[in-house]
């Protein structure tokens, strides 16, 4: 199995000498190519910040992050934003559409700013909007569909220039009970038949439960691992509120798990 992300004892430090945060301690781990791994922790654990240190939104303070077999930390400010550019893929809890767009347009943004020449733009468009169930309402403004449609909108975008990592920050954060599992199946859709391998931050342990392995972190460490296996979802479910009670954080309400 080809190894698509590997973090090697990354660090991250806030402040200055004598008021010093360590919001991340000492991590590793990788995830390989088309696996679906969720983060989890309470708050203040670093999950968030360990997100934006893989995203290059942010920068380490130790450590290395190779991604696809380039190290990341490494990369100069023009070289890394090209990289983002081209390699990764975002999902935001709050959507992020340009409402002055259509739902196509917003889609097709990731292949303008990548020059996907315009002869292959509406094809694409098309397909991944096939995928995700979200054909209908192509001509339609944000403004004009619902939390769901946005969010399968986001991850059609977010798709559509087949990066190498998916990174999902609370993506059902925003939405509906109804919404949530209609994005979480899209997800796991976009993972199973696309075989996109996609990294998530959640506090949300139903959420989580739709990955196949899930990384706990407590106060800037990896506090355990679980990996789902053959559990049905409502096993995995379960066993993941036993961790969350264990450490004290995230969310356990839900809805019903069946498969």
């Amino acid at each position: 199995m080809h190894t698509i992300l590997t973090l090697e004892h990354i660090q991250k430090y806030y402040g200055r000498e004598g008021m010093i945060t360590k919001a991340i301690r000492d991590i590793s781990f990788s995830v390989d190519q088309g696996e679906f791994v969720g983060i989890m922790g309470a708050s203040g654990s670093g999950k968030t910040t360990l997100l934006n240190c893989i995203s290059t939104i942010d920068t380490v303070s130790a450590g290395h992050i190779w991604l696809d077999g380039r190290d990341i930390t490494q990369l100069k400010p023009t070289a890394l934003a090209r990289f983002r550019r081209e390699h990764l893929g975002f999902i935001f809890q709050d959507f992020h559409l340009l409402d002055t767009l259509t739902i196509s347009e917003n889609i097709a943004l990731t292949l303008a700013i990548n020059k996907v020449p315009a002869k292959n733009v509406e094809p694409r468009v098309a397909a991944i909007a096939a995928t995700l169930n979200i054909s209908d309402i192509l001509s339609k403004y944000p403004y004009q569909v619902s939390g769901g449609q946005k969010q399968r909108c986001a991850c059609a975008r977010a798709m559509i220039h087949e990066p190498k990592l998916l990174l999902a920050d609370e993506p059902t954060g925003a939405l509906d009970s109804r919404s949530s599992q209609m994005l979480l199946s899209t997800m796991q859709r976009i993972h199973q038949e696309l075989r996109a391998t996609i990294l998530m931050v959640t506090h949300d342990a139903f959420t989580a439960s739709y990955a196949e392995r899930i990384l706990f972190l407590q106060d800037g460490e990896i506090f355990t691992e679980l990996r789902r296996g053959n559990d049905s979802r409502r096993t995995f479910f379960e066993k993941i509120i036993n961790v969350l009670t264990a450490i004290g954080g995230g969310q356990t309400h839900v809805s019903e798990t069946d498969d």
